[in-house]
């Protein structure tokens, strides 16, 4: 078991993860690539195709430049040269891509991620302008809405779809063949993770319309590497290194967290200064990364909706010297892979689930494994399991060893709170309906 082997079983294991892909690159060669899945109904592979979302934007952001380049375009035009019909005309093409624009994060209307998207003109009307939280240039503000707006100048220029001008002017001349905008037949399934139940939940693969060039693709990591490549040093038939060089000098204003280009993310680990983007949508989480001066680069793909610490990732990959095969299945070298609930969670564990109060400390009851575990939300340990037994549960572990954890309920027959020895465990701090000893505390 190499290095990266046991880098991608760890990210598995710590972020619950249904299935997780990754590849690394060491001087622009793919090294290594490798899969780890515990899906009970989908068989995913270092092949498969994930949703990458807002990786997509530097995708988005590599054809604006393209269109500087040829003198189409200035960075400093304000977006309604090209696009008049939009509220946010005044914003220049820069600081759309740096995220300095001040317009809001999402657009207006229902949740652009997780439903099908429309028109660009529908987008344009729903979007008055009203949204605004900043003034252009005050501050770094993170907008979806203003990659839609280059998306449309990119297709108002060309005179093409955005999704045409992409696979003509880039993944074409990049031999990027498994990146789509529609999931392909091999494409990961796309789950989310109950926090407390450890099942899965389908999530939607939704067409986003107008709203495409923020985050709609799919990919590969075997793709993603063959871009990130590109990001390090360019092709002739796309873009030069010297403007992906000009693209990776920050924009963001100094103070502001997010270190941010133009359409690229900026991201320091293990002494190296990387560039690439994350990503997330519905049931998927991406992280593409590369080091322009070495062209080292790891690509991670996440079945997930949450639990992939995507800046994080790639640190756990090109921080140490490996590579060397690759496969699917990934390997345990002592870390113990997560799996999701094989079977329905039974109705009475099912409604003790949750967060719990002790009197102001509040505690997460997580079936794993057959067992009801009690972590402390605050630290994250594991603080007391405890075994179904009948109507009740007995500690198996923990400070109740032994001790029986009694639902006690409601005339209604709901559970009203939790009862073990002494200690009495409510849905709210100090819940006036149960029988906590001294009631609530006073403020001080």
């Amino acid at each position: 078991m190499t290095a990266d082997d046991e880098a991608l079983a760890r990210l598995q294991a710590e972020g619950r993860l249904p299935s997780v892909s990754a590849a690394v690159a060491r001087g622009g060669t793919p090294v290594w690539q490798g899969c780890l899945s515990v899906l009970p109904d989908r068989e995913v592979t270092s092949a498969s195709s994930y949703r990458i979302g807002s990786i997509t934007k530097t995708l988005t952001a590599v054809l604006v430049l393209q269109l500087r380049d040829e003198g189409r375009l200035d960075l400093d035009d304000p977006v309604g040269r090209i696009v008049p019909d939009t509220a946010y005309a005044a914003v220049t093409v820069r600081e759309l891509l740096s995220h300095t624009g001040g317009l809001q994060s999402e657009p207006a209307g229902a949740w652009w991620e997780r439903v099908d998207g429309g028109t660009f003109a529908e987008l344009a009307a729903a979007n008055d302008g009203s949204g605004r939280v900043a003034a252009a240039g005050e501050w770094f503000h993170y907008s979806n809405l203003g990659f839609a707006l280059l998306g449309e100048a990119v297709a108002r220029l060309r005179g093409a779809s955005w999704w045409d001008v992409v696979r003509e002017r880039l993944l074409d001349p990049l031999a990027m063949t498994a990146t789509s905008y529609h999931p392909p037949a091999d494409h990961a399934p796309g789950r989310s993770v109950d926090h407390f139940a450890h099942t899965l939940s389908a999530e939607p693969h939704t067409d986003t319309g107008a709203m495409a060039p923020a985050g709609q693709l799919w990919s590969t990591t075997a793709d993603l590497l063959r871009w990130a490549d590109f990001l390090a040093t360019g092709h002739p038939a796309v873009l030069g290194a010297a403007t992906l060089a000009e693209m990776a000098v920050r924009a963001s204003p100094p103070g502001a967290e997010e270190a941010y280009g133009l359409g690229l993310r900026l991201l320091s680990t293990g002494g190296r200064r990387l560039v690439g983007h994350t990503g997330s949508m519905p049931g998927f989480q991406a992280s593409l990364f590369v080091d322009p001066a070495t062209r080292d680069a790891v690509a991670v793909l996440a079945d997930a909706t949450t639990g992939l610490d995507t800046e994080e990732a790639p640190g756990r990959f090109l921080d140490h010297a490996d590579g060397g095969g690759d496969g699917d299945g990934g390997g345990d070298g002592g870390v113990r892979p997560w799996r999701p609930s094989a079977r329905p969670v039974p109705p009475e564990v099912a409604e003790v689930l949750g967060v719990w109060f002790w009197g102001n400390t509040a505690l997460g009851l997580e079936w794993v494994d057959g067992e009801l575990q009690v972590r402390d939300l605050r630290s994250g340990s594991l603080e007391d399991r405890f075994r179904p037994d009948g109507p009740a549960f007995v500690g198996v572990a923990g400070y109740h060893r032994g001790e029986t954890l009694h639902p006690r309920r409601r005339p209604d027959g709901s559970v009203g709170h939790l009862e073990c020895a002494t200690f009495v465990w409510t849905r709210t701090p100090y819940d006036p309906l149960a029988p906590i000893p001294g009631g609530a505390a006073a403020p001080a």
